[in-house]
C-alpha cells in the first residue's frame, strides 16, 4: 500500500480537522473547572471534538470522567496504543498570526498545538482512517488515547490507566523521528524562601511565568526605596542586554517589566528567562535583606546556566545527555518571601536520592528550603523490544534513512506505557518550536506523518 499517495490524496482532508481542532482553545482553565469539566472547558471540548470524530466514523468510543477517552478500531485480545494530546500551553505573547487561528501560510500550518500535540494527533487520526478505509485485516485492536491534560501533570492518563487496560505496545506522536526510547525523569522543584521580611522591603512584588515546563516570557516586579538613578540604571541595563522592557512610576513606586523567549522546558537555553534577567538587574540596586537574598539566589542559581552546576545538581550520562533546569514559575511578595518552582529534566541514569539530599543541606545555608511535589522516573525501552525492531523497519522503509535511538527531556504518554516510546513528529533537522510564539506544522511533513503512522499501525497490529 502507498500510504503517502493515499495521505497525500486526502490533505485538504486533514488540514481542515486540523485547523478545527486549533481553533478551540485548550488551555488549562481554572476559572472554568467542575466536575463536569476537570480542566476546564477549552480542553473538554477538544477531546469530545476528537471523540465525536471517532464516533462519525462508526468506531468504538469511549469518554473516561471527562478527562481522558479513546477511539478504537480492529479485533482481537492485543493492544496497540497510539497517545496522543489534545491540551495546549497558554498562547503567550509576541504571535504574528493568531494563536488559535490555524491560518496556513507558505507551507505551513500556526497556532498553538500545531506541532505539539495537535498536528501529530490528527496525522495519527487520519491514519487510522487510513488503514480503516483500507480493509486490512489487524490482529490486534488499535486505540487512539486522547488525553487532555498532557501539559499540566498527566492526571488525564492516569486516570484512564486506573479504568482501562494497558497496550501491548504503542507509541505517542509528540517529539521526534526517529525513534525516541529514553525520555528523562521529570520533576518539580520548588525553592521557598525562609527568611522574615525586613520593614520596608525595596521589593513588594516580582512574577513570572505561569507553568514550569515554559521559558517565562515576561516578568514584572515593583519596587521602591531606590536610589534617584533607578530609572536610567534600568534602561541602561536594557541598552547593555538587548532586552525590551517598561519602567512606570506611581508616587514612590516603580513597577519594572521585561520580555524574554518562551521556550520548552526541556531546553531552556533555546529561550530567554525574562525573570532571571529582571533579577539580574535587581541584584544590582537592591540592598533589604529579602528582597537582596532572593535575587540573588535567582542569579546565582540560574544566571548563567541551566544544567544545575550553581546548585550541585549537575548529571550527564551517556543515554540521556545533560540534566537541565528551567525555572519557570516565579513569585515574590514582600511580607511573604519568595518561591521559584523548577521543572528539573533529569537523565536516565541521574542519582537521585544522593543529589537531592544533598541539595537539600546546602540550601538551608542560603536561606531556602526544597520541596518536590512532583516527580516522574525516567523512562527507557530496549532496542530488542518487538515495538522498536518494527518502528524501524516502518521508518527505514517510509524515509530511505537509517533509523537511530534517540532520548529526549520532553515527557511524553510513552513513559505511561509498559513497552511505548516516542514515534514522530518532527523529522531531523526540524526546528522544535514547541511552546514557542507563532507555533507551526510544516504541512508536507504533517502528510508524511500519517503516512508514516499508517504503515505503522499495520506493522504493530499484524503478527
Amino acid at each position: 500500500m502507498n500510504w503517502l499517495k493515499q495521505a497525500e490524496a486526502r490533505q485538504d482532508e486533514l488540514i481542515k480537522e486540523l485547523q478545527e481542532l486549533v481553533q478551540i482553545e485548550s488551555v488549562l482553565d481554572e476559572a472554568t473547572i467542575s466536575e463536569d469539566a476537570p480542566f476546564g472547558v477549552g480542553p473538554l471540548k477538544a477531546m469530545k471534538w476528537l471523540l465525536q470524530k471517532g464516533e462519525d466514523q462508526g468506531l468504538v468510543t469511549k469518554n473516561i470522567d471527562n478527562m481522558a477517552g479513546h477511539i478504537e478500531m480492529g479485533s482481537g485480545e492485543e493492544l496497540v496504543g497510539i497517545l496522543c494530546h489534545v491540551d495546549v500551553v497558554p498562547a503567550g505573547s509576541d504571535w504574528v498570526h493568531p494563536p488559535f487561528g490555524g491560518a496556513v501560510e507558505d507551507g505551513k500550518l500556526f497556532g498553538r498545538g500545531a506541532i505539539d500535540d495537535k498536528g501529530p494527533t490528527m496525522a495519527a487520526w487520519l491514519a487510522m482512517k487510513m488503514v480503516k478505509d483500507a480493509g486490512i485485516q489487524l490482529d490486534r485492536r488499535v486505540r487512539l488515547i486522547i488525553g487532555s491534560d498532557e501539559e499540566t501533570g498527566f492526571r488525564c492518563v492516569n486516570r484512564y490507566f486506573e479504568k482501562e487496560e494497558m497496550p501491548t505496545l504503542g507509541f505517542a506522536p509528540d517529539a521526534d523521528f526517529p525513534i525516541i526510547n529514553a525520555e528523562k525523569g521529570i520533576a518539580v522543584l520548588v525553592f521557598s524562601q525562609q527568611q522574615k521580611s525586613s520593614k520596608n522591603e525595596q521589593l513588594i512584588s516580582l512574577k513570572a511565568g505561569r507553568r514550569t515546563n515554559m521559558v517565562p516570557d515576561f516578568a514584572e516586579a515593583m519596587i521602591q526605596n531606590v536610589s534617584a538613578d533607578f530609572e536610567l540604571a534600568f534602561h541602561a541595563y536594557l541598552q547593555n542586554e538587548n532586552l525590551q522592557g517598561v519602567i512606570e512610576k506611581a508616587g514612590d513606586v516603580f513597577t519594572v517589566s521585561v520580555k524574554g523567549k518562551s521556550a520548552h522546558a526541556m531546553e531552556p537555553d533555546a529561550g530567554v528567562n525574562a525573570a532571571v534577567k529582571l533579577a539580574a538587574f535587581l541584584n544590582t540596586v537592591l540592598t533589604s535583606p529579602q528582597s537582596k537574598e532572593f535575587v540573588q539566589f535567582l542569579v546565582t542559581a540560574f544566571g548563567e546556566e541551566t544544567r544545575g552546576h550553581a546548585l550541585g545538581l549537575a548529571f550527564n550520562d551517556d543515554m540521556s545527555g545533560d540534566t537541565t533546569f528551567n525555572a519557570g514559575v516565579i513569585e515574590f511578595t514582600a511580607g511573604k518571601g519568595g518561591e521559584v518552582q523548577v521543572s528539573m529534566r533529569y537523565s536516565v541514569t541521574y542519582p537521585y536520592d544522593e543529589k537531592i539530599t544533598a541539595v537539600q543541606e546546602n540550601l538551608a545555608k542560603a536561606g531556602f528550603a526544597l520541596d518536590i511535589p512532583e516527580n516522574s522516573e525516567p523512562h527507557y525501552v530496549d532496542e530488542k523490544e518487538e515495538l522498536i525492531q518494527k518502528l524501524f523497519k516502518v521508518y527505514e522503509r517510509n524515509t530511505g534513512e537509517k533509523a537511530e535511538l534517540l532520548s529526549i527531556g520532553g515527557g511524553t504518554y510513552a513513559r505511561e506505557l509498559k513497552t511505548g516510546v516516542a514515534f514522530g513528529m518532527l523529522f531531523p533537522g526540524e526546528p522544535d518550536i514547541a511552546h514557542q510564539a507563532d507555533e507551526f506544522v510544516v504541512v508536507e511533513n504533517l502528510v508524511k506523518a500519517a503516512a508514516i503512522y499508517a504503515d505503522a499501525i499495520v506493522e504493530l497490529a499484524t503478527k
